[in-house]
This record gives structure tokens, sequence and C-alpha cells, in this order.
């Protein structure tokens, strides 16, 4: 009776908090002009830029805070509220990476433009709307229907452009499928928890940029979905992208008799490459250079935030970033039906900060399709790389050969949890309330 009141209490306390954090990080405005560079975003001209700003955005997936899911590896807990958006910033980089690879850069979804605005007022009702709702739910031992309306199946398709459309919605279903909050998501929260475990970390923990890089390589690498076999991921070591390595994860083997031979260039590679821009706050001397990375064709985005609050920033508009943000808990969503709803993974509003709020440690992300990619990625990027005058050193460097393998189960003390960053060493000793859960 005791364990069953103590998760009534922390059930009840999860719902607050995601009311709570859902007025709490809604300040910033939306982008209110088309002047703006997206990563990945297709040519756009004249009077046509806001209607193509809007759809690539919208377009994109978004992974926000949910609630009342099934509960999580080694805890009790049925919400990420409060804690989980870095894994949420870390879902939708990899979103798009998949996007690139299984719908290419062209790729726009058909309801995009029909998705009604949110802006703060909106959340901020819906919030308290559904708080009570969830609270009354509670004390009437019911759960909440989900008021959001269903997507219709789509028809027979007659023509061959309808049966291509038909295709990459499919395949935009499975995608969204895959990073679903339930155990059997390849992608999903569950899993990106299973596997924080082996690193130290557990449900309700701070997670970092970095440490979320490596466990989305290993949710890559590890996904026994066959739709998955044909792409990877590598993280960069101490700042380094080591050529080699990045293009035998191009290559993967079969086996052959007593070897295994080389399939040459047969998988597409994420790239993510922990970096710090900083120490405190963000050098203001990286801000041309957060703008340059954006504004590579191949590049997926950056997840990092502001301190204390992660996001996954897309793109710029003259001196503030473009993000999506994570920071609102949305009902659970079962994505193993076969017409489940796309609405509340797709967002029509992108928010903005100033470059100068941005926290200095974050992951950039590339896709490469082939080794082709991996040079030409390597060769643009070596012109964005060179060190400012008052910087010596570049954000992050390539060197050919291989680098030594790191392993996420190491035994990270609690200051080096963010590594490869070593924190200042006046918050060495600091305890987990130093860091507001999110």
């Amino acid at each position: 009776m005791e364990n069953k009141g103590t998760d009534e209490v922390e059930k009840l306390k999860t719902k607050f908090l995601s009311a709570w954090h859902n007025v709490k990080y809604n300040e910033d405005s939306p982008t209110e002009s088309c002047s703006t560079e997206v990563c990945d975003a297709p040519p756009a001209t004249g009077g046509d830029d806001v209607e193509a700003f809007r759809r690539d955005f919208a377009s994109r997936v978004w992974l926000t805070y949910r609630e009342e899911f099934p509960a999580l590896p080694g805890s009790s807990l049925t919400s990420d509220c409060g804690w989980g958006c870095m894994l949420r910033a870390g879902q939708m980089m990899l979103a798009q990476a998949l996007i690139l690879h299984f719908l290419g850069r062209d790729w726009m979804w058909s309801e995009a433009l029909a998705l009604q605005p949110l802006d703060t007022e909106t959340w901020t009702t819906s919030a308290a709307k559904r708080l009570v709702a969830s609270l009354e739910a509670s004390l009437q031992g019911e759960r909440p229907s989900d008021p959001g309306p269903m997507l219709h199946a789509p028809g027979a398709p007659g023509r061959v452009e309808e049966a291509d459309i038909h295709q990459r919605e499919v395949y935009h279903r499975t995608l969204v499928s895959w990073l679903g909050d339930s155990p059997q998501a390849q992608l999903g929260v569950h899993r990106l928890v299973e596997l924080g475990l082996v690193s130290g970390k557990r449900a309700g923990d701070w997670y970092g940029p970095a440490v979320v890089a490596h466990i989305l390589r290993k949710a890559v690498e590890e996904a026994t979905d066959p739709g998955l076999s044909g792409i990877t991921a590598y993280v960069s070591q101490d700042c380094t992208v080591y050529s080699a390595d990045v293009i035998d994860s191009h290559q993967s083997c079969v086996a052959g008799g007593t070897d295994a031979l080389p399939l040459t260039d047969s998988r597409a590679v994420i790239i993510f490459i922990p970096v710090r821009l900083g120490g405190e706050k963000t050098n203001p001397e990286y801000f041309s250079f957060v703008k340059s990375i954006l504004s590579l064709e191949y590049c997926i985005g950056i997840i990092g935030g502001k301190p204390k609050q992660a996001c996954y920033f897309v793109g710029f508009q003259d001196d503030s970033l473009i993000y999506m943000d994570p920071h609102y808990c949305q009902s659970f969503v079962d994505v193993s039906t076969n017409h489940f709803p796309l609405q509340s993974y797709h967002c029509p509003s992108p928010k903005k900060m100033p470059f100068s709020k941005m926290d200095p440690s974050c992951t950039i992300g590339f896709y490469s399709r082939s080794v082709q990619d991996y040079q030409t990625i390597s060769h643009e990027l070596s012109k964005v790389l060179l060190p400012s005058a008052n910087e010596k050193y570049p954000a992050f460097t390539f060197m050919q050969g291989h680098g030594r393998d790191y392993n996420l189960s190491a035994e990270l003390t609690p200051e080096k949890r963010e590594w490869p960053f070593i924190r200042d060493p006046q918050r060495a000793a600091a305890t987990a309330g130093d860091f507001v859960l999110l």
C-alpha cells in the first residue's frame, strides 16, 4: 500500500510539472519574417520564401515531452516531462537524418501548411485544460481520452505520382513509429533510457548533448528493424573526426567463408560531433561559425540549448537561432496502430533566441550518404573551421586514420558525466540540485 501511495504522488507531481513547464518555457517568440537560413532547406525564391520556410519547418519531425506512456526501464516513470528534453532534441536531429535518408531533401509533408499555429497563449491554455482533465480523471480512476483527430488512410493510388506520394507517406509514418514512446520503438525514449543505464544515466537524470550523441549512436547501431540496416552513426572523439573511422562506418561487411567481404559504400552515416564553444558562456567569436555550419547542405542541425533548457537548432535569422522546442507535454500516442495521428509530431511555430543565450556545450550533426558525401563534407567544413584571430583553435578538427574506441559504459565520475568535456572545477562537486530537471 505504501508503494502504491508513492506512485500516485509521483504521478500527480509529474502532471503538475508538465503543466508548469508548458507555461515556463515558452517565452521566446516565433519567427515572423522569411530572411532565414535553415539547414537542409530546399531553395525558394521571391514571394514563395515564407511558404517554403513554413512547409520545410512544419515537415520536420517534432519530438516533445509525453505523458502516460508505459513505464521507462528501471523506473516507474510514465512521462519524461521535466528532464527528458535533451533526449527529445537528440531524437529530432536523428529524425531529420532519417528524413534525408528515406525521403530526400525535397520531401514536404502534405499536411504541413494545414497545421494550426501554436503560440504561448495556446500552449498555456492547453496545458491548464489538460492538467485539470488529468487530475479529474485521476480522482475518478479514469484515463482522459485523446481529443486529437485521427488521420484517414489514403485511398489506393491510381497513378505513378500518387503511388510515389503514398509510398513516401508510408516511410514518413514508419519513421515516426521508430521514435515512438513504447518499449518496442527502435529509437524511442524507452530505448534511449535503456542505453543510458549503461553509462550510469537513469530515467529522471540530466542528459548532456555529448552523452546523448553516444546514446543515439548505440541506438542506431543496435536497431534490429531491417529498414534501419542501411544507416549507422559515428561520434567524434575529443573534438576530432577520424576520417578512416567514418569511411569504415560507410562500409558494412558480409560473411564470406572465413573472411568478411567489405561492401563498399553500402551504408549512410550520421556524424555526431560534440563540441564546446566557450567557457561558461558561448564565445561570440563562434557565432559566425555556427551560422556557417547551419548553412551547410549536409548539416542536420545542432542539439544544445540555453543553460538548463535543451532544444534543437535548425537554422538562424539575423542574430537569432531558430529552434524546435521539446518543452511541451503531450499525451501518449500509440504508434503501433495503423493510422495513428501525426499532427502532434509536427510543429507549425518555429521559435528563436539570441545567439548570446546559446549554451556552449552542444552536438553538431551531419548526414553523409556515401564516402563521396563525406569527402565533400570534410572539404566544406575545412573552409569554416579556420580559427578566428581571437580563437587559437577550431571548434573541432579532421584527422586521417583511426581514433581510439571510447566505451560508453566506462565509469565516469559525476563531474565528468558530460564527457568528453570536463566541467569547471568549482562545479565539480555539484549535486543534481544544481541542474534544473527540465
